[in-house]
């Protein structure tokens, strides 16, 4: 629960922006993103974006990246890191179509799209850069936040995982 610093911020938008950088160029060519503004009112775009900071963004990050990794104070070397770093990914990439399965059928079609998983492995991979940059959950969760409201809300996500 380490309080981010400015720096740890301005690390985590600078992420973000690479983020973006490599994700929307290949959204768009692969057709899986498109531009779609929320189509509901602005009450229900609110409630997607209070109810995505529990689920997925605090739920997933307290999970991939604050029960599976090492943090900071345990002082794991480069080598640790890199090994539960793929660990970590590896199960994140997993469960998304699992939650397809078993939690939200109505998303299963998107949680197997190959588009969908890089993206995820993208996302996965760098809430896992700030976590260990950082020592902070949040600058993970807020990373993670930001990226799935925008898609939900501004990139057509919404209506891609078939929410009524």
């Amino acid at each position: 629960m380490t309080i981010p610093s400015p720096k740890a911020w301005l690390y985590s938008a600078i992420l973000l922006l690479l983020f973006a950088v490599i994700s929307l160029p290949i959204g768009f060519y692969f057709k899986f993103l498109k531009l779609e503004l929320f189509h509901k009112s602005l009450f229900a775009a609110s409630k997607v974006i209070m109810f995505s900071i529990f689920t997925p963004a605090i739920t997933e990050e307290l999970f991939f990246r604050v029960l599976l990794l090492p943090h900071l104070t345990e002082k794991a070397s480069i080598s640790d890191q890199w090994l539960w770093g793929c660990f970590s990914l590896v199960i994140f990439i997993i469960y998304h179509p699992i939650e397809g399965i078993t939690v939200f059928p109505a998303g299963f079609s998107t949680f197997i799209n190959p588009v969908f998983l890089f993206l995820a492995a993208l996302l996965g991979s760098l809430c896992t850069i700030i976590y260990f940059q950082t020592g902070s959950f949040w600058t993970s969760v807020i990373f993670h936040w930001i990226v799935v409201i925008v898609w939900l809300l501004l990139l057509g996500g919404y209506r891609k995982l078939n929410i009524q």
